[in-house]
């Protein structure tokens, strides 16, 4: 099995991936970086996320994915998507998860939430991280277990990742995408 592993999310000034109630509010949805989460995830071999997380886009049904969740002990394909496969990290390793799925190779897209992209910390090549520096979510779900302890950057430095240039997602609200990679 051979896996390029990326983490994609957008988060608030303040570090956030979503409110209080645990939902990604509009004032975190920007076209520009739904436009590139989407087209990334469009060259995805597999996605990967927790069962609160899904990217609701009109290919998402076409794409295969592994959905996190502690409901179930045995891999199986989730009844209501059939290219999904509910997967109990406690029970099957990601490589058994990989292979039950029918994926082994390619580019394996982490779409969280916190404790889904800290599983993979360790694994990223490259993780995007879109910042949107004008919205401020008090409260709200870190994108990390471990913000707002630590800042996202700080996180993402801690694992052995460092950001690259960023790119403009949207001049109006100066959102940016920076991709952070493995420095080793």
């Amino acid at each position: 099995m051979s896996f390029h592993f990326e983490g994609y999310v957008i988060v608030s000034a303040d570090g956030m991936l979503a409110d209080a109630s645990h939902v990604m509010p509009d004032s975190l949805k920007f076209k520009g970086d739904k436009l590139f989460f989407e087209q990334a995830l469009d060259g995805a071999a597999l996605i990967v996320h927790g069962r609160n997380s899904h990217e609701g886009q009109p290919n998402s049904p076409k794409r295969k994915r592994l959905i996190l969740t502690r409901k179930i002990k045995a891999l199986t394909v989730d009844p209501e998507m059939p290219n999904a496969t509910l997967w109990n990290p406690e029970h099957a390793s990601f490589e058994e998860a990989c292979a039950f799925a029918d994926v082994a190779s390619g580019r394996v897209a982490i779409i969280g939430g916190p404790v889904v992209f800290d599983m993979f910390m360790d694994r990223y090549d490259t993780f995007w991280l879109s910042e949107a520096p004008h919205v401020r979510l008090p409260g709200g779900e870190g994108c990390f277990v471990d913000v707002p302890r630590r800042t996202a950057h700080e996180v993402l430095a801690s694992h052995g990742l460092a950001p690259g240039t960023p790119y403009m997602l949207d001049a109006v609200h100066e959102v940016t995408v920076t991709p952070w990679r493995r420095l080793d």
